[in-house]
């Protein structure tokens, strides 16, 4: 893709909107389409649920996570980020609003800060 001024001696290289780096070189996490999906656009929540009679810790939300992969929209390494951080079992689970990230345990608080540490706009959601 040329960039700003291409052939001149003023070209730029086409820079992503986030991080500002160029787009070839761009970190920012990207959703299921490739579309730049930074965390400080991104707002989870996070609740308290009980399945099967144990509590888990839901986070939906997050269309995009922190991912080395390169896979756009695979929020697997993330969660195995948060599954090693915890200490504890999760998976991916299917629902109308999109994947949500389903942690073992109750972590709702620590969750809610480890999101925010990321840039996240995270809230706990629930009582």
């Amino acid at each position: 893709m040329p960039g700003l001024f291409d052939g001149t001696s003023l070209q730029q290289p086409v820079t992503c909107e986030y991080c500002t780096n160029p787009r070839d070189a761009c970190v920012c996490p990207r959703d299921a389409a490739g579309e730049p999906c930074p965390p400080s656009t991104q707002h989870p929540r996070v609740r308290r649920e009980k399945r099967r009679g144990k509590p888990n810790t839901i986070i939906a939300g997050i269309h995009a996570g922190p991912n080395p992969t390169g896979k756009h929209g695979d929020l697997t390494p993330f969660l195995k980020s948060l599954k090693t951080k915890l200490g504890t079992g999760g998976g991916l689970a299917d629902s109308p609003g999109g994947l949500e990230i389903v942690i073992q345990g109750d972590h709702r608080d620590a969750l809610v800060d480890h999101l925010k540490s990321f840039g996240y706009h995270a809230k706990p959601a629930g009582g």
